[in-house]
């Protein structure tokens, strides 16, 4: 039997680990075939230890750990790795398959537009390309995420930012921090405003819901206080959308059928290379290369240049515990 271990970073809000509970159980619904546990790194039990020796007491013969977080920072790089490391020896009969967190994937960005809309952002013309757009003038999207201390973790969350400009029609995306690291709330708040915004959505980059989602919330009605000649908007976090639960079915996929070492989910070439079956990857091919069989070490010197997105390997991804539900979003300014 295989069994999924979804491994939550926990929080010190009752309520965000309730919801990650009741996210495992839609992830029930969608995967039947498995048999899915749920553990917390942190602040509540059961603790990673408990969730595999679960697993294994109700006979899992191949355990898949799947960091439900955001980005790869030290617990998807140290902690986890650990534990399943203590794991081997304590069941040495048993297969353990490490998958990658959610990352820089196209799902998390049908998540953000959704969230968006919800939000009462309306995108004009659907059907055509972003490029030819009017991109609204006054209108800011910040994208506010917990934080890291893992410069990669911070790196990809920038890189999602971009992603979100280069598909949204406004004048700008831009980015800051809730805790952990700089730029911060009050500096992005600032920021928008510098650039002339005269609407400002708020953007959750999180999970589930908790302390930090609910300190957004606060500081969002107190700036929209203070600036009443600005339309702000507070979208809602990640929580139940069922892009959320298939990003993470494709995280499982990916670690049974054999792990990925190229960021492909964002590609732009990747449908086009898809359609043509007498492909044969030659590198002087376009400059785009797009074999997936590249099973190189990542530190080794030699970076593959692709000509495109690509990056090596693990979507490097932080521990953003807080977002819920199909929650409408709060209109806090006018």
């Amino acid at each position: 039997m295989d069994a999924i271990l979804l491994v939550g970073h926990g929080s010190r809000d009752p309520e965000g680990n309730e919801e990650l509970l009741q996210f495992a159980d839609t992830v029930r619904q969608a995967a039947p075939q498995y048999k899915i546990e749920t553990c917390f790194l942190e602040f509540v039990q059961p603790d990673i230890a408990r969730g595999i020796a679960r697993c294994v007491e109700q006979g899992a013969a191949r355990v898949i750990v799947i960091p439900i977080m955001l980005f790869a920072a030290g617990h998807a790089k140290i902690h986890i790795p650990f534990e399943i490391d203590r794991a081997k020896k304590l069941y040495p009969a048993v297969e353990f398959v490490y998958g990658r967190p959610i990352g820089v994937h196209q799902k998390v960005m049908d998540i953000l537009t959704s969230r968006m809309s919800a939000a009462g952002f309306t995108n004009d013309s659907p059907e055509l390309p972003i490029e030819q757009k009017l991109r609204e003038p006054e209108t800011a999207v910040l994208l506010i995420g917990r934080g890291s201390s893992d410069g990669d973790a911070n790196g990809d969350f920038f890189k999602m930012t971009r992603l979100l400009w280069e598909r949204l029609p406004v004048k700008w995306v831009e980015n800051c921090f809730i805790g952990v690291t700089e730029p911060t709330f009050e500096d992005g708040l600032e920021r928008v405003l510098r650039l002339g915004a005269k609407k400002i959505f708020v953007l959750p980059y999180f999970l589930f819901t908790g302390i930090l989602i609910k300190r957004i919330e606060e500081m969002t009605a107190e700036f929209a206080g203070l600036h009443p000649g600005i339309t702000v908007e507070l979208a809602g976090y990640f929580g139940f959308h069922p892009k959320l639960v298939e990003a993470l079915l494709d995280r499982v996929a990916e670690a049974v059928e054999g792990q990925a070492f190229m960021n492909c989910d964002m590609c732009q070439y990747r449908v086009a290379a898809a359609a043509d079956h007498e492909h044969h990857h030659h590198h002087h091919d376009h400059g785009h290369n797009h074999g997936h069989d590249h099973h190189h070490d990542h530190d080794h010197g030699h970076h593959h240049h692709h000509g495109h997105c690509h990056e090596h390997g693990h979507d490097h991804d932080e521990h953003h515990h807080d977002h819920d539900h199909d929650h409408d979003h709060h209109h806090v300014g006018s």
